[in-house]
């Protein structure tokens, strides 16, 4: 399987090939609006009026699977983004991104590049690698998304070269999207 053979909905529910990114360097997250990394919108908002032109993509995909921090319908959470984070990239119907109903956007993205490790100079690292280590004292080794705002990167040819976990700084986010534009 290639990433551009994977399909997801819009937010009213048509199918989009991702296939129609080829040629794009894509940057893919999974979102939510009552979260504490909820401000990221911003950083990415800023990335994607930084390199938009240049050839960058930023797929948001809500999720509700985290402490149902994505509550209300897709059209409340782009309403959301839009008048208080002024979001203009692609924003997707809410999926699941973990378990039995995941989709498999995410099963694929799970197998090209499992957990990368919350960066232990965030804030929040030390509480999410305990809660984390609480429900599963391996969870490292698990390529499961841990929290909102996982973010993969694709190069133009749907490759996927990285992933990094919500603590990660955005300007090491940036740099990668630097090299493969």
């Amino acid at each position: 399987m290639h990433l551009y053979d994977i399909s997801v909905r819009a937010m009213d529910g048509t199918p989009v090939q991702l296939s129609t990114y080829a040629g794009k360097v894509l940057l893919i997250v999974n979102t939510a609006t009552k979260c504490g990394f909820t401000p990221q919108y911003d950083e990415l908002e800023a990335l994607y009026k930084t390199y938009r032109e240049l050839g960058l993509e930023i797929l948001d995909f809500p999720c509700n699977q985290f402490k149902e921090q994505a509550p209300g319908s897709i059209e409340e959470i782009n309403q959301f983004c839009t008048l208080n984070f002024g979001t203009t990239f692609p924003r997707f119907a809410k999926l699941e991104v973990n378990g039995e109903g995941e989709h498999p956007l995410f099963t694929f993205l799970k197998s090209q590049k499992g957990f990368a490790g919350f960066d232990p100079k965030h804030e929040k690292s030390a509480r999410l690698t305990e809660r984390m280590r609480e429900a599963d004292p391996n969870f490292e080794a698990d390529p499961s998304i841990k929290w909102n705002f996982t973010k993969f990167l694709a190069d133009r040819k749907g490759t996927i070269i990285a992933r990094f976990e919500p603590t990660a700084a955005l300007g090491d986010v940036e740099r990668q999207i630097k090299i493969l534009l």
